[in-house]
């Protein structure tokens, strides 16, 4: 069935493959971010604890929003951990780390995900795409937020 959404079928394309980046980056954080809410251990365990909570809680919803943005330009969105892994600018963690380590792993996956949706403007640009633009902005926004809140807890 053809779609007729003022978006012609390669920027929808484009738009799709730099959204499923994204996707994969914001799923891959949420992994970590809620592996880090299991796992994390030491005096800042309960703060820590409600915060990657919170944090993870927020990156479900938003894998959903993007997911949909993918499908809604006509494509599927990648949902297996292969396609996350060759997708995903955020490397998994290796065993479990201290907690002020967590918080710097986060504060790199946030800035990540930030570079990524970033990097997507162009496309969106061009194909006059008002629905991308917005949802990475806010994605941003909340992400360079976060990445701010972590950042201050390492500060001494």
């Amino acid at each position: 069935m053809d779609i007729d959404i003022g978006i012609d079928q390669t920027d929808r394309k484009a738009l799709a493959e730099g959204l499923s980046h994204v996707l994969a980056d914001t799923y891959t954080l949420y992994l970590k971010t809620h592996n880090f809410h299991w796992n994390v251990t030491g005096p800042m365990f309960q703060t820590l604890h409600l915060m990657f909570e919170s944090q993870y809680t927020e990156l479900a919803a938003a894998v959903d929003e993007i997911a949909e943005r993918i499908r809604s330009l006509g494509y599927p969105a990648p949902g297996t951990y292969k396609q996350y892994a060759e997708l995903s600018s955020i490397k998994e963690e290796e065993g479990v780390p201290a907690a002020k380590e967590m918080i710097a792993s986060l504060v790199a996956g946030q800035e990540a995900v930030v570079k990524t949706a970033r990097a997507l403007y162009p496309v969106v640009e061009k194909a006059n795409d008002e629905a991308t633009g917005d949802l990475l902005t806010q994605r941003i926004q909340l992400h360079e937020k976060t990445a701010w809140m972590l950042r201050s807890l390492l500060e001494e």
